[in-house]
């Protein structure tokens, strides 16, 4: 499994921005995946997610203003980021993690699955 990230940045509070993840060795109905970010001194934290279905789910600090999807036919994922805020800065990564059952999607939502494969990450700075 490889995932690449792009599209972060550095960009003014309000702003907008759209990353993107190409993955390669996912087959979407057998995983789940998201995006994470870390923030300086602080724990990496699940920001939204998607499973196989297209069930999405958001953390309560970002939700209104993110939209997960992606593009089974080209194996890459987005995260379209909107009204951005000084807090949002963070590295933010694509996260890709096996799917058998739903608990293992409840698992990734929640930072707890086993076996996820991530990207490198991409920097997000807003000011």
């Amino acid at each position: 499994v490889q995932l690449v990230e792009s599209g972060g940045g550095s960009v003014q509070a309000g702003g907008s921005l759209r990353f993107s993840c190409a993955a390669s060795g996912v087959t979407y109905t057998s995983y789940c995946m998201g995006w994470f970010r870390q923030a300086p001194g602080k724990e990496r934290e699940v920001v939204a997610a998607i499973d196989r279905d297209g069930t999405t789910n958001y953390a309560d600090s970002v939700k209104g203003r993110v939209t997960i999807s992606q593009d089974n036919a080209k194996n890459t994922l987005f995260l379209q980021v909107d009204s951005l805020k000084p807090e949002d800065t963070a590295m933010y990564y694509c996260a890709a993690a096996r799917r058998k059952t739903y608990a293992d999607y409840w698992r990734f939502t929640r930072g707890r699955a086993e076996d996820v494969h991530w990207g490198q990450g991409t920097q997000v700075t807003v000011s």
